[in-house]
């Protein structure tokens, strides 16, 4: 009988048990939009966040995380984090960088970018709340998780985020 490899869910989890960050994860029907996520989430403590998956012009990868209802200009934007003119980068790449699909995207998928190509930045208004909100790697869960802790799984992942100020 063959065995199963656990699931890169499972991985995330074993990860962050191992780094000693705990968080809390609940369960429910798939979610594609904030909107979505706004209805269906009820009381679930912390600040929800959205995640822009981008390239720009120089082939550059960048995950710019902010909370949900954050304005984000994409014209501005390359000119606060040091990018060339941005676009969104397509759900292949997405796959193939960060091995989720469009509408799971989280810094919890930097797990899967073992070539470190992605740029990381966090939005400063985002890293006020003590507790952050994310996809596991599926959009049907979302895992609550402390903004320090975030920190420390991303540079424990290989990257260095970087804080910036990108919503308005």
């Amino acid at each position: 009988m063959l065995e199963s490899s656990p699931s890169p869910r499972t991985n995330l989890f074993t990860r962050l048990k191992a780094l000693g960050i705990q968080t809390t994860t609940l369960e429910h029907q798939p979610l594609h939009t904030v909107e979505e996520s706004r209805r269906l989430r009820g009381d679930i403590p912390g600040g929800h966040c959205k995640n822009l998956f981008l390239k720009d012009k120089k082939q550059t990868l960048w995950l710019v995380i902010t909370l949900e209802q954050a304005s984000v200009d994409l014209k501005a934007l390359p000119g606060r984090i040091g990018a060339a003119r941005l676009s969104f980068g397509k759900p292949d790449l997405l796959m193939s960088t960060l091995g989720v699909s469009p509408g799971s995207v989280s810094p919890f998928a930097l797990i899967n970018d073992t070539k470190i190509c992605v740029n990381v930045v966090l939005d400063t208004k985002m890293m006020a709340f003590n507790l952050l909100n994310f996809h596991p790697l599926t959009n049907c869960a979302t895992s609550t998780i402390a903004s320090a802790d975030l920190l420390r799984f991303i540079e424990d992942c290989g990257h260095v985020p970087r804080i910036e100020k990108v919503s308005d």
